[in-house]
């Protein structure tokens, strides 16, 4: 199992070479590279100068440092079929940059529009036809998870619709802070993961309140976060929240987490992702990394 560190933390405050040294210095030997202005931006084209690059690599070396997975958020799931060209022509210059750097995994989101569910599932579909031999061909693992505010929100959907393709380059994401969203605010993190098996090949870690107990968030004006306007959730350092993180760890060990390897993208991945409380992360990201040692690999 590789532990790696979300730098989307880091990302906003500091550049390439910075991010890697402090990942190092955390102890983390994997980085998830998730969205970043300069390589792999939300929505739009990826980019990677080779000023880009060679900054990227040359701080990898000197750390020793891998990068474990990219993350990549695309409209694949349109609504628009201009938008889902747009995101399938994004993914394919993604999957070239990820095969430069020698990564095999990309962690992605269903992104469609809630409100339009039935347009969002044909036009998944329809991408993961096109990208699907690009996978294969680039021996890529692709990842899926669900998010708030995606056309779908539920756990046990969103792994059926990675199942439905019966292939070894697609795999499901399992996020701890989304999963009040997966199971509609039971937070059964046990029957989630246990529903998933070997389906699911990488976990993100971080914290959130439970956004369907009263006042555990409060909108303005009220009801709107129950009018389908918007969703609210954190990734927050483990503890802070309400998510059930001795049963993750507890089925994690008993469904063998992290002791899978998969025949694409080799071992499963175990990423903290927390973003919230960017001044805290000198004392919380070792913290995370440390637990998950201790949890996972008796270390």
């Amino acid at each position: 199992m590789k532990i790696a560190f979300d730098v989307d933390v880091l990302a906003k405050q500091m550049n390439i070479s910075d991010m890697v040294y402090k990942v190092a210095d955390w102890g983390y030997k994997y980085i998830e590279q998730s969205p970043h202005p300069q390589i792999n931006p939300f929505y739009k084209h990826p980019l990677f100068s080779r000023e880009c690059e060679k900054e990227y690599r040359t701080a990898l070396q000197r750390t020793g440092l891998e990068i474990s997975s990219f993350i990549t958020v695309y409209r694949w799931s349109g609504p628009t079929e201009i938008q889902r060209q747009h995101a399938v022509e994004n993914w394919k210059r993604m999957i070239e940059i990820a095969d430069s750097m020698d990564v095999r995994v990309i962690n992605t989101e269903l992104s469609g529009d809630p409100h339009q569910p039935e347009i969002c599932n044909g036009m998944l579909f329809r991408s993961l036809d096109e990208l699907l031999p690009l996978f294969e061909k680039y021996g890529i693992r692709c990842e899926i998870q669900s998010h708030p505010f995606d056309f779908c929100e539920l756990h046990n959907e969103t792994v059926d619709i990675v199942r439905s393709y019966r292939s070894d380059h697609l795999k499901y994401v399992y996020s701890c802070p989304h999963g009040f969203f997966y199971d509609q605010g039971k937070g059964d993190v046990r029957a989630m993961l246990e529903y998933a098996g070997d389906t699911m090949s990488h976990i993100l870690f971080a914290d959130t309140f439970n956004q369907t107990l009263d006042c555990r968030y409060i909108v303005n004006p009220p009801g709107i976060d129950k009018s389908g306007g918007c969703t609210v959730h954190q990734h927050l350092p483990m503890g802070y929240g309400d998510v059930d993180f001795d049963g993750i760890f507890e089925t994690l060990r008993k469904t063998n987490f992290a002791n899978r390897t998969y025949p694409v993208g080799g071992e499963s991945i175990a990423c903290v992702s927390m973003f919230g409380f960017p001044e805290k992360m000198d004392v919380e990201a070792p913290k995370a990394r440390e637990r998950i040692e201790k949890e996972l690999l008796n270390q």
